[in-house]
């Protein structure tokens, strides 16, 4: 039976369908990722149009009906998240979380830690200073972030022992034993993490998202991480994403 309800939630995409539709890729809090069709968006005289752009927190109303897709009946904005979108580095920082978002989340499943991780994500962003140099899939807080929803997806590598023989002596990441091996333990296929690499690696997964780009993570730590991100979508999930390539 049809039925409506109302959530906080947050826009990760959405592509132009029919002459004025848009259709929507949202996280929500109430039941995690949902496709939704918002209708008549792309007319001048939308009455929500606006507030449905990518990366968007809102307060939808959404209409369940007989189809895959929900119906948005009613949107208010929450934060546009105005910062992100106005400079180039926050928003490829971003589009690397809601790359992931999409990626690791794709069920209709309530996770309110993971909400409010992209949440906090989002505001993290907002607040990075304007113009920063380098590539988004080294920056540490899109780093620490795609750690935390590794460890929420339940994939977060073991980083403390050789997941093998116990060992302390670390060397690398396995990415079928998900974690961290000794030199002894090291097949082909091993991904190579530095002392410096844990260390970050460690930091990034106790520290808030806010305090990620204070941490001082050198060049070898935030490459290392990376990898270790890269092997943990390869392996688990079978999938890479394309805003770490940019």
């Amino acid at each position: 039976m049809a039925r409506s309800y109302e959530t906080e939630a947050v826009v990760l995409r959405s592509f132009r369908f029919g002459e004025a539709d848009r259709v929507l890729h949202v996280y929500t809090a109430a039941r995690g990722r949902v496709g939704a069709v918002a209708k008549g968006v792309r007319k001048t005289r939308s009455r929500f149009g606006a507030r449905l752009e990518p990366f968007s927190h809102v307060e939808l109303l959404l209409h369940q009906g007989s189809g895959e897709l929900h119906t948005v009946t009613g949107a208010s904005l929450v934060d546009a998240h105005r910062p992100l979108r106005e400079d180039s580095y926050r928003l490829s920082v971003g589009s690397v979380g809601a790359e992931a978002m999409l990626k690791l989340y794709v069920e209709e499943e309530r996770n309110e830690r993971a909400f409010e991780a992209l949440t906090r994500f989002l505001a993290a962003v907002d607040a990075l200073p304007a113009g920063l140099p380098g590539r988004a899939a080294l920056d540490p807080l899109a780093l620490a972030f795609q750690l935390k929803l590794l460890w929420l997806s339940g994939y977060v590598p073991h980083l403390e022992s050789c997941v093998e023989c116990g060992g302390a002596e670390l060397t690398g990441y396995l990415p079928r034993a998900g974690g961290a091996v000794c030199a002894a333990c090291s097949p082909p296929g091993t991904v190579g993490i530095s002392p410096e690499g844990l260390r970050g690696m460690g930091a990034l997964l106790g520290s808030p998202l806010v305090d990620a780009h204070g941490l001082g993570l050198g060049e070898r730590a935030v490459r290392d991480a990376l990898g270790v991100v890269v092997a943990s979508y390869e392996f688990h999930g079978g999938f890479r994403l394309r805003t770490l390539s940019a």
